[in-house]
């Protein structure tokens, strides 16, 4: 592929000169052709340098990323160049797209990069024995990456992390619930914190193909932003011993929710029916420690200022209960305006409750208080 200066475009994303296709600056709906690049992703690859910088400085072995699907490699190429990695393989079944990551490389002078053409699983199988594979493993498909699970935990060594994207959202939001059971062996249903649900049905479906494979995922950080969502997982190789794969009820009547093993059919609190989601994850989905350490990170890498802030609230909310609450959610049940997020957080606390915001949504949060004890101090 000849590149002149008429199609490309160089910019840089963190500290990285990438090439990029001109149309994928310009046009509002990037283009696949010539190699798919989309520039408003940049937050989420910054949140990667965050989680893979935070991860590779306590991991004591080989630190080798394996990005399966990825276009022209700007995340890996990122990792690469900003991270303290001693090995990046970028594969992607797009000559055209690795030719131009192949420039990039260049570019920034990187001399641990290799460049692979091939179908993902067969890439992720090259990489599947013990001694060969990654601890960092990344997924980032169009669409679903469930089909993907299997070849990616095979090539992720014990103790690294596999991290994926959905950008399968009507799927996963319940416009399309039977295709949703089929994907990722779970239903789920429209509710105002519907993307939590989405993201535990994608770790509910990693979780199963695990357990077949008799290894263990431990969530460490997820995210839900714009047009996607991504999980980041640590993966073990033990069984797992831990109960937690379950339900979501949720009462469409009074709004009460609570996560169980097997299905709840009426809400505990009004006896009226429930909706239910699952089976899904319904452990944690952030790991204090490990969000604590991408804090930590974030400020020592050039992303965007909002990021810091975002993993402030992930760690407020880490050992908070599933399913959050929305301020507009409560105000509509109490016909009245919803006051400051700030406000009524601390209005929550004074009265004894655990609560803190959500980074899923700007106006949630998370609290101990169930549906009618919010209500009893909701201001009216």
């Amino acid at each position: 592929m000849e590149v002149n200066n008429k199609d490309f475009e160089e910019i840089i994303e963190g500290k990285t000169r990438l090439i990029v296709p001109k149309k994928s600056i310009t046009e509002n709906v990037p283009p696949k052709e010539p190699a798919f690049f989309n520039p408003k992703a940049r937050v989420n690859r910054d949140f990667s340098m965050i989680a893979y910088g935070a991860f590779v400085k306590d991991f004591k072995g080989p630190k080798i990323l394996l990005e399966g699907l990825s276009s022209i490699g700007a995340r890996g190429l990122r990792a690469a160049n900003e991270l303290q990695i001693q090995k990046v393989v970028i594969n992607d079944l797009n000559p055209s797209a690795l030719e131009l990551g192949k420039l990039s490389s260049k570019l920034n002078n990187l001399q641990n990069v290799e460049f692979s053409e091939n179908e993902i699983c067969r890439f992720f199988s090259q990489y599947s024995k013990k001694g060969n594979r990654g601890s960092i493993v990344d997924i980032d498909p169009f669409g679903s990456p469930a089909q993907f699970f299997d070849c990616g935990l095979r090539a992720t060594m014990h103790g690294g992390i596999l991290s994926c994207t959905a950008t399968d959202l009507q799927v996963l939001n319940g416009l399309f619930q039977s295709a949703c059971m089929r994907k990722y062996g779970g239903t789920p249903i429209r509710v105002e914190y519907g993307n939590e649900i989405a993201i535990r049905l994608i770790l509910g479906c990693l979780r199963s193909v695990a357990a077949r494979l008799e290894l263990e995922i431990i969530p460490l950080y997820v995210e839900s932003h714009m047009h996607y969502y991504r999980t980041y997982a640590k993966v073990h190789n033990r069984p797992d011993q831990q109960e937690n794969l379950g339900y979501i009820n949720h009462c469409s009547e009074c709004g009460h929710r609570e996560t169980s093993l097997e299905k709840i059919f009426n809400c505990n609190l009004c006896n009226s029916k429930n909706q239910i989601a699952g089976k899904l994850w319904i452990g944690k989905i952030f790991d204090k420690e490990f969000v604590e350490k991408m804090i930590h990170q974030s400020s020592q890498l050039t992303v965007d200022k909002n990021c810091e802030k975002t993993l402030k609230k992930c760690l407020l909310e880490s050992e908070l209960p599933v399913a959050y609450f929305t301020l507009d959610e409560i105000a509509s049940k109490m016909k009245s305006s919803p006051p400051k997020l700030e406000d009524f957080i601390e209005k929550l606390q004074n009265n004894g409750f655990i609560a803190s915001p959500t980074s899923l949504s700007p106006t949630g949060f998370r609290t101990s208080a169930n549906i009618n004890e919010i209500i009893s101090v909701f201001p009216s």
